[in-house]
């Protein structure tokens, strides 16, 4: 079955298309034929397009809106440019996965899409104003396209974080605005995390049930999830991506009082305190130069930018504060595990975060480290840890294919 997986944005579309089925899950011989992403769709955008062991096809033109980028997805896919194996047009695509990022209290896992469905990812705009919008235009773009008859699955981000429990997941604010408003934390970075934790348990060969580790995506939006048993227990994101971690331009944890303060000093509304948070903060905000981690880590070899390198210090604590914690509410840990863009690209942070965990009886085997940062997976701890350290580059795309296929099938 070749599923056509869409992550849609406010201005973007990425996408893969996933040959696999039930026998290719458990081979673990699903195969990438294809994948790209188009950005600043409403204007002048750029669309990157690549098939394995063919040269990339970039270009530049006006794309309207999400039903126009899904269009050009297409045409591409059809073409005898793309020339993709086993797919001569769309009639070869037998279904589509979307990421959601919000499926509130009501979604605790993937499904197939239907107006129901549709009308509860609605019902869950006022908890992601800026994401599920994108992700139901996307949904539609597909059912225009492809009709309704077309199976379509619904892959949530918050999903996997449903088995937090009350302790976790409430907030110490009056009960009735978690009655009335749903507010609690909701945690993202699901899927991410659901994949990291299935790998581990692949490569070690252990049962779900005897998974325990430490999750860490960290990209230019971060997050750590605490994995007992197979099932988060804790993560750092909450009613919000804004929550927990500092982030490429997310400030993370901070004192809810600090936003009255910068209204009231500021002259600024709380919407634009929000953004600032959201949008002008983190990484970026510290620096003052950019929300890239390359950048600042090549900012502090060249001139030894004091900003610069207070930004990776201060991500860097904020992670091993976080692990501490995390390893407190696990009561202990069997590994910590590295994904994300950082996260598995970025030696040198990896140490920087790690080096101190000696308390913990882990080591960095530097090394190992060094070879870990080409996308590659493996341990980069020194033979006698206690606590393993991992990288395992996460495959999102990966996951939301398969439950389209398990769903098809009817086995979730």
């Amino acid at each position: 079955m070749n599923v056509l997986v869409l992550n849609c944005g406010s201005s973007s579309l990425k996408f893969q298309l996933i040959s696999t089925s039930l026998e290719q899950i458990e081979q673990n011989a699903d195969r990438t034929l294809a994948r790209g992403h188009i950005e600043r769709i409403g204007g002048a955008a750029t669309l990157y397009f690549s098939v394995d062991g063919k040269a990339p096809a970039r270009s530049a033109r006006p794309i309207r809106d999400i039903k126009a980028a899904l269009d050009a997805v297409l045409q591409w896919i059809a073409s005898d440019d793309a020339g993709i194996e086993g797919v001569g047009g769309l009639a070869d695509i037998q279904a589509v996965g979307h990421r959601v990022v919000h499926g509130g209290e009501k979604f605790s896992k993937s499904v197939l899409i239907d107006d129901k469905v549709l009308d509860a990812i609605e019902d869950t705009i006022e908890l992601a104003p800026l994401h599920n919008p994108a992700n139901i235009a996307g949904i539609l773009a597909a059912r225009s396209v492809f009709g309704r008859s077309l199976p379509q699955a619904a892959v949530f981000d918050t999903a996997f974080h449903h088995t937090l429990p009350e302790q976790s997941y409430l907030y110490a604010i009056p009960y009735q605005f978690y009655r009335r408003h749903k507010i609690r934390r909701y945690g993202f970075h699901g899927t991410s995390h659901r994949y990291i934790a299935y790998r581990y348990r692949t490569i070690n060969n252990v049962p779900r049930e005897n998974v325990n580790i430490i999750t860490l995506h960290l990209g230019n939006g971060c997050s750590i999830a605490a994995i007992k048993g197979g099932n988060s227990i804790e993560t750092s994101m909450g009613f919000t991506p804004l929550e927990g971690l500092v982030m490429g331009t997310r400030s993370g944890d901070l004192d809810p009082a600090i936003v009255e303060f910068i209204c009231d000093k500021e002259g600024m509304s709380v919407h634009e305190v929000d953004n600032m948070l959201n949008k002008s903060s983190g990484l970026l905000g510290i620096s003052g130069l950019t929300n890239d981690m390359r950048e600042l880590l090549a900012e502090t070899d060249e001139s030894g930018d004091r900003r610069a390198r207070l930004a990776i210090d201060i991500f860097c604590y904020r992670i091993r504060k976080y692990i501490g914690a995390y390893i407190a509410a696990m009561n202990g840990a069997d590994a910590i595990v590295f994904a994300g863009g950082i996260g598995e690209n970025s030696a040198e942070i990896r140490s920087r975060i790690c080096s101190e965990l000696t308390w913990l009886g882990t080591g960095v085997d530097e090394a190992k480290n060094t070879d870990l940062s080409k996308g590659r997976e493996g341990v980069f701890s020194t033979d006698r840890s206690k606590v393993k350290l991992w990288v395992i580059p996460t495959n999102e795309e990966l996951l939301i294919a398969r439950d389209a296929v398990r769903l098809v099938n009817g086995v979730i």
